[in-house]
């Protein structure tokens, strides 16, 4: 986003319908917000000129493919490495991206370098994940497990 690019109320109001229904129509949003369709449109594809609007997808549930286990995994790095190797958090982000199950990662401050949220079928799945894929990674040294029993929130919508 450019550093002069300011959201106005509308900006933020169509935000809002878009992330409450992405396949709303631009005639249905412009009703809300009191523009034509075609203004609306102008409107939403500056957003997404300007980077505020990132993509659209399509949000499935997990369970309904098969993917009935969530964990959140905590994991710590080793910090040294020979110096001919490559870094070893450049070395897991890379690694992260190949990995299907891993649905979210972010890099943490405090005692645990990342969090990864991990969707997987079953524990069976888990544990293939965990001793086949992760702690056979070079920079992994420890990792620390979170299940989810059941989610009470998840929204994508942020507050704008």
């Amino acid at each position: 986003m450019t550093e002069d690019f300011t959201l106005d109320k509308l900006d933020k109001t169509i935000l809002r319908a878009l992330q409450h229904n992405g396949r709303e129509t631009y005639e249905v949003i412009g009703q809300q917000v009191g523009l034509s369709a075609s203004a609306v449109l102008r409107r939403v594809k500056r957003l997404e000129e300007a980077g505020v609007i990132d993509r659209y997808v399509a949000i499935v549930k997990p369970e309904s493919v098969g993917l009935g286990l969530t964990a959140y995994l905590n994991v710590r790095l080793e910090k040294h490495t020979e110096s001919h190797k490559r870094n070893p958090m450049d070395l897991f982000r890379a690694s992260v991206q190949a990995w299907p199950e891993v649905v979210e990662c972010a890099a943490l401050t405090g005692e645990m370098d990342y969090l990864l949220r991990v969707v997987v079928a079953d524990m069976q799945h888990y544990s293939r994940f965990i001793m086949d894929t992760l702690l056979k990674h070079p920079s992994v040294q420890d990792c620390k497990t979170s299940f989810v029993l059941d989610r009470v929130k998840a929204t994508t919508a942020l507050p704008v």
